[in-house]
Order: structure tokens, then C-alpha cells, then sequence
């Protein structure tokens, strides 16, 4: 494995780590903000699970935007990419 391949998939595991908190920290954030909006206005549990909710879906938009445009980017870069599709 040369250098250049070796700080790719380095770069692919700093990226996924990230991701990996993303996911799970955000959502955890936005629903404690809409617990304590639930407990000041008396409404247990729902702005707690409207803002989980919001979150997760905003972040599972994001990551399909963000998959979507390094695969086409990667394509772009293969092979006989220069020539259209038929």
C-alpha cells in the first residue's frame, strides 16, 4: 500500500468517525433543548421528539447529499469518464 492510498483510507476513517457523531450527538443536543422547552411549557414530549426528529432527518438529507457528490466525483475520476453514457 503506497502513501497515497494509506492516507486516503486514513482520511475515509477520520470521515466515517466523524459522521458516526454526527449522527448521534446532534439529535441527542437538539432533544435535550426540546426537553427543556417541554418542561417550561408543559408539553413532555413533544418539541423533544419534533426536534430529534427534525434533526434526524435534516442530518440523513445531508448525508445522502454528501454521498451522492463524492460518488459522482469519484466516477468523474475513473477511466473513460471523459466519454457520455449512451
Amino acid at each position: 500500500m503506497d502513501l497515497r492510498e494509506r492516507r486516503e483510507l486514513n482520511n475515509g476513517f477520520g470521515e466515517a468517525l466523524a459522521r458516526a457523531f454526527e449522527l448521534a450527538l446532534t439529535p441527542i443536543i437538539f432533544g435535550f433543548f426540546g426537553w427543556l422547552l417541554d418542561g417550561a411549557l408543559g408539553t413532555r414530549p413533544l418539541f423533544m421528539l419534533v426536534f430529534a426528529a427534525f434533526v434526524l432527518g435534516y442530518l440523513f438529507w445531508k448525508l445522502y447529499v454528501r454521498y451522492d457528490a463524492d460518488m459522482r466525483a469519484h466516477e468523474a475520476r475513473l477511466p473513460g469518464a471523459d466519454r457520455k453514457r449512451t
